[in-house]
């Protein structure tokens, strides 16, 4: 049987960690984590990181493994999940991969532009704008710099925008120059499979799921958490 990585993709609460740990458990595999923000060890709560039973049942990889202060990008993640499969792959020809950070799961499957490390000052510079200006300054910022990114990139998503603004004010050159690689073959056969639900079924499951998260304490979580939220570790929900 040919190498092959199974990839579930799907949105917040429709049940990717369960299904997950189910196939993976049953296929004697390990799981690879994608969702950027269960990285962060400081963060269980708020990101619903798999339970003890599902972490002792299932080997789970990139959880829990950085410090929200740690520096981390996809570039990195793409690095180190290629560096891990060959050994994963050693032990049996099926690995699982699911999470809902997209970007990081398309530089696994597909590849990535290569896209130069930031200064991290100037990672400071456009959170501090984001918490002074809001999302409009940063795509006010966008469009003067790299319209023909701001043309197509996510305007409803700060961080997105605000990578752009990063790598175009480091390296002197816009984003949109950057987005021109080909997809790259991966030697392991990918199989991607979505998960998806109802739409009135998976409100209902993100409502429920809030509940736990606040009976467990998120609201004790995010308060200890409150002198690193400049921090682009903390720009998501249940944190900011």
């Amino acid at each position: 049987m040919k190498n092959t990585l199974i990839v579930l993709p799907g949105p917040t609460g429709v049940g990717k960690t369960e299904f997950a740990t189910d196939l993976a458990g049953g296929l004697g595999c390990s799981i690879i984590s994608c969702d950027s923000r269960q990285f962060y060890r400081e963060m269980k709560i708020g990101t619903a990181v798999p339970d003890d039973e599902q972490l002792a049942r299932v080997k789970h990889h990139f959880i829990g493994f950085l410090s929200v202060t740690d520096y981390y990008s996809i570039s990195l993640f793409e690095r180190d999940v290629l560096a891990l499969l060959p050994s994963l792959f050693a032990e049996n020809p099926v690995a699982v991969m699911t999470g809902g950070s997209m970007l990081y799961m398309d530089a696994v499957c597909r590849g990535m532009d290569d896209i130069p490390d930031t200064d991290p000052a100037v990672r400071q510079k456009y959170l501090e704008m984001y918490h002074t200006e809001g999302i409009t300054g940063l795509r006010m910022a966008l469009k003067m710099i790299d319209p023909e990114h701001y043309a197509r990139v996510d305007l409803h998503n700060p961080r997105r925008i605000m990578r752009a603004l990063e790598i175009t004010e480091s390296t002197g050159r816009p984003y949109s120059s950057f987005l021109t690689a080909p997809t790259r073959e991966r030697e392991f056969r990918i199989i991607k499979a979505g998960l998806t639900r109802e739409r009135d079924e998976l409100h209902r499951r993100i409502d429920n799921r809030v509940d736990i998260m606040l009976e467990k304490g998120l609201e004790a979580e995010a308060a200890s958490l409150t002198r690193y939220r400049r921090l682009n570790a903390l720009n998501t929900v249940g944190y900011r």
